[in-house]
């Protein structure tokens, strides 16, 4: 293999769940750039119509409804004649998120669960049995520092801005799953990783905003830009040998 192409996704199936978001919007850029044939795969086709990039569609999907990811995603696969990569970056989620501990019922809290970490659930199983059709595949899933270290509920002092505890629970069931899916797929050629962001600036209160940057080495919060480079380097060849990683993508906060 060339060097100069060992990041080239060209000819490659693409699905981003949650495309039309912060983050995913500038996934799908970046896979597109890189060659690939990408899907948003997202309930908000609005949003998605505001990406302006080449070789983009949308397909309307659902994470919080299994038939949808069922209908949305064996609607790429014959479409396209197969899916190579899927990225699942949606951030579902009740109205009343962002209680605190004390406040939230079981109902929300199961909710929540079950929309987030089991949309990624049913979206990784249905691409990777699709996946199995073409002999390999990628997943990625997108989990959070906050499902490998304790929040620092200091930084959210005096703000409207809190840590859900339903967020930590879900972040670190999405690492550990995909670590699951990383052995009992890989007989399948089918590699599964994690991408763990830091916390994402999206002009949160500026008081929080410069704690967090205070605590973070490279004094700064993430831009979404900032996940693009791992994704892509996760759904190339350069990656070949890579499953079953949790990649934290963090500005140095975790390793204080």
């Amino acid at each position: 293999m060339r060097y100069n192409s060992i990041f080239d996704l060209k000819n490659k199936v693409a699905v981003v769940v949650g495309g039309a978001g912060l983050i995913g919007s500038e996934i799908v850029k970046g896979l597109s750039d890189f060659g690939a044939k990408v899907y948003i795969a997202d309930i908000d086709k609005q949003a998605a119509g505001k990406i302006k990039t080449r070789g983009i569609k949308f397909i309307y999907l659902d994470i919080a409804s299994e038939d949808s990811i069922y209908r949305a995603l064996n609607a790429v696969c014959e479409e396209a004649k197969g899916i190579d990569i899927l990225i699942n970056c949606a951030y579902p989620r009740t109205d009343d998120w962002g209680l605190g501990l004390e406040k939230v019922t079981f109902d929300s809290w199961k909710e929540n669960v079950n929309n987030h970490l089991g949309g990624y659930f049913i979206c990784s199983k249905v691409a990777a049995e699709l996946m199995k059709k073409k002999s390999g595949g990628v997943i990625i899933n997108f989990a959070s520092i906050y499902g490998v270290v304790a929040p620092d509920f200091s930084i959210y002092r005096g703000t409207k801005i809190t840590m859900p505890a339903a967020y930590s629970a879900i972040k670190g069931g999405i690492i550990n799953f995909t670590k699951y899916l990383a052995t009992y797929y890989a007989k399948y050629n089918i590699r599964a990783n994690v991408i763990s962001p830091g916390g994402v600036f999206n002009r949160q209160d500026p008081l929080f905003v410069k704690r967090y940057a205070d605590k973070t080495p490279l004094k700064r919060m993430a831009k979404p830009l900032d996940m693009v480079g791992a994704v892509i380097y996760l759904s190339s060849e350069a990656a070949a040998y890579i499953t079953g990683q949790n990649l934290l993508v963090d500005g140095g906060w975790s390793v204080w």
